[in-house]
């Protein structure tokens, strides 16, 4: 099953905690034993797995995102968004997941992030369950 979800986002910069809403898609699929492939297409976003109990620890990870990707610097590409590409490549645009008897295969503190890097936008997110 395919299901394509429709994302607004508000800040040029946001780590948004989706794994509810993955969750959901994976419930309503009817996939009891398979796989969720979740595939962002955009150049500018990406797709992370972390920690989602505490906050600070996506806010560090964007924090060292922008201290080895910098706003300021000689970039080639004209459009201003090269640190946004830069970061979308680094995290990747899609993970794979394990569903075990109807849900989603997650270690304890482990939740899945939209992760904006040039918003606001309006951004899609794919999941594909087999």
């Amino acid at each position: 099953m395919f299901t394509e979800i429709q994302l607004q986002t508000k800040k040029q910069e946001e780590f948004i905690p989706i794994t509810k809403t993955i969750r959901d898609v994976v419930k309503n699929s009817g996939t009891k034993d398979g796989i969720a492939i979740i595939q962002i297409p955009h150049t500018t976003a990406g797709i992370t797995i972390n920690e989602n109990a505490d906050p600070d620890v996506v806010n560090d990870i964007a924090r060292m995102l922008n201290v080895m990707v910098p706003n300021r610097f000689d970039y080639l590409h004209q459009e201003g968004n090269s640190p946004a590409h830069i970061k979308a490549s680094l995290l990747g645009s899609s993970v794979l997941l394990i569903i075990k008897e109807g849900d989603l295969m997650l270690g304890t503190w482990q939740g899945v992030f939209f992760c904006e890097f040039d918003g606001p936008r309006s951004r899609k997110i794919w999941v594909k369950t087999i």
